[in-house]
């Protein structure tokens, strides 16, 4: 799952995963880390949006059963 993340989420993610390995209780990101980090976030809450919107979910779904050969 990780080679699907976006670069600044995936950076992210290590640093949290090696503050946890530390047992450290502190996570600092430098403002540019964390514009990158805040502008992917956007993205991808934008791009969930636009495939919610695009989904119909009053679509109708039919389904019809004879039995078959069924006795």
């Amino acid at each position: 799952m990780d080679s699907n993340l976006p670069l600044h989420v995936k950076k992210f993610n290590d640093k949290l995963r090696v503050m946890n390995q530390a047992n450290a209780k502190i996570l600092t990101l430098n403002a540019e880390e964390a514009r990158s980090l805040q502008a992917e976030i956007y993205d991808l809450m934008a791009t969930i949006a636009s495939l919610s919107a695009a989904t119909d979910s009053n679509a109708t779904i039919e389904i019809n059963m004879d039995g078959g050969g069924f006795k």
